[in-house]
């Protein structure tokens, strides 16, 4: 398989395949807002969305340091689905049945965003064919059984789990001995929806800016270099890109993904693969991966590489997001290693980018009544689907701080206003950081070598000090 004439960079291929849009105009001076939104990736355009339907008459402003979907939002695997960050410790907080409201709400959050994409004409490739997630080794397949029992557990009782068999007649992935399945996860094209998305809230009347960054944050201000908007409400919703805000250097660390997309594959080639029912994919090891069959018959396919770069660094604030050689090599051997017939297909684009991780691995969602400061995110890479739902639940939060309704069931939720502790400071972030995924790297490779069915000795204790168990 060549590399030779892969495109590395460039954003991402979904914007290869889409086309970059034309930045909207900046700011063009001090303004105000009834309600200022920070970041247009997905959970500020869907914040807007749902304000704007909701109160019809407030002046919205969104500022985007690029364009809408430049982040994480146009980058992504596509994986619309019900996964939220920090659904264990949240039971752990507050009790099971609030865990169980907050992943029935994700469940929920699915079928939401393909029914708003379909009222509103976005056309994103959306493709409803749940999630499959694999298991390879005698210890996957034992998390793979505990992970499937935790999930029915917390009320997903429409969740399938298959043996080897079974497995294999819905997708052969070379070596696969088990695998769980759920309805609540579709395939979807990330650039279209982040496109239509804008498109469709511009339409509404709310005011994007673009090529416009914001450097700071205070109490109803936002502070770029073209003016300052004024605003009661100012929601942070940048995500990954939150450590370049002032004062925000160890709020979310931005943990580097990155992707590979494959040339549109023949017929032939998909007889020997399967994958009918265009599932998302994923599997069940340390350092995991995740992977789509596209609209146009391509596999896209992503991991880890490089976790993340020293002080906080978004290495993609240029809008290169080049890939290092290494972890395109890296994932290519993977994509063969689960699909030995594609030994010889061509790898079209290799691209890279940010997501929020909190210090406790818990996604969240606050409004502090006191200042009208706002902000939703930390999602760990779960963000397709979970900004829908951060977005709904900070239109409630700010319709009942300003008096127009009072407490909803997603105001109730257990993310709502958790408090998260900041990241320790350099060297020791980027040293904990890199420590972690090579003893994840490690737990996996020493699980392949063996037939015993716990987890790796290794693993176990990355969990313990990184917060992710």
């Amino acid at each position: 398989m060549s590399t030779v004439s892969t495109v590395n960079g460039g954003i991402s291929f979904w914007y290869a395949s889409e086309g970059t849009p034309t930045p909207r105009e900046p700011l063009p001076g001090d303004t105000s807002a009834d309600v200022c939104i920070v970041g247009g990736g997905y959970t500020g355009l869907w914040t807007a969305y749902y304000l704007k339907k909701a109160v019809p008459f407030l002046n919205i402003t969104v500022l985007e340091a690029k364009f809408c979907g430049y982040g994480a939002s146009g980058r992504n695997g596509g994986w619309l689905y019900n996964g939220i960050a920090g659904r264990d410790r949240y039971a752990r907080l507050h009790g099971h049945d609030a865990a169980v409201r907050l992943q029935k709400a994700m469940n929920d959050t699915v079928g939401e965003v393909i029914r708003i994409a379909d009222d509103e004409g976005i056309d994103a490739d959306i493709h409803h064919g749940g999630v499959l997630e694999v298991a390879h080794t005698p210890s996957q397949l034992a998390r793979l059984k505990d992970f499937h029992s935790v999930e029915i557990a917390f009320g997903e009782t429409d969740r399938v789990l298959r043996g080897a068999r079974e497995t294999a007649e819905r997708i052969r992935v070379s070596g696969a001995v088990g695998s769980s399945w759920t309805p609540h996860g579709a395939r979807l094209h990330p650039a279209k929806l982040a496109k239509g998305l804008a498109d469709t809230v511009e339409a509404l009347g709310v005011t994007i800016h673009e090529s416009t960054p914001v450097t700071e944050i205070r109490p109803k201000h936002a502070v770029t270099p073209y003016g300052t908007v004024r605003a009661p409400y100012v929601l942070r919703c940048t995500e990954g890109f939150t450590a370049g805000l002032k004062g925000h250097r160890r709020t979310w660390l931005p943990m580097n993904s990155s992707m590979i997309v494959t040339e549109p594959l023949p017929k032939a080639l998909w007889d020997t693969i399967g994958w009918d029912g265009r599932e998302t994919l994923g599997d069940m090891a340390h350092a995991y991966m995740y992977a789509q069959r596209t609209a146009d018959d391509r596999i896209a396919l992503g991991g880890r590489g490089v976790p993340y770069r020293y002080g906080s660094a978004a290495a993609n604030v240029n809008g290169t997001s080049r890939t290092h050689p290494a972890t395109i090599e890296a994932l290519r051997d993977l994509l063969v290693r689960f699909f030995p017939t594609t030994a010889g297909t061509r790898i079209d684009h290799a691209w890279s980018g940010v997501l929020g991780v909190p210090r406790d691995w818990c996604a969240t969602v606050t409004l502090d009544r006191s200042t009208g400061l706002g902000w939703a995110g930390g999602y760990v890479g779960s963000g397709v689907a979970t900004a829908n739902l951060a977005a709904r639940t900070l239109r409630d939060l700010i319709q009942q701080d300003s008096g127009q309704a009072g407490p909803t069931d997603l105001t109730a939720l257990p993310w709502v206003n958790h408090k998260v502790r900041r990241w320790e400071p350099e060297p020791f972030r980027w040293l904990g950081v890199h420590a972690l995924y090579a003893a994840y790297r490690t737990a996996d490779r020493r699980e392949a070598a063996s037939s015993r069915a716990d987890t790796d000795r290794i693993a176990k204790a990355a969990d313990r000090i990184s917060g992710r168990h």
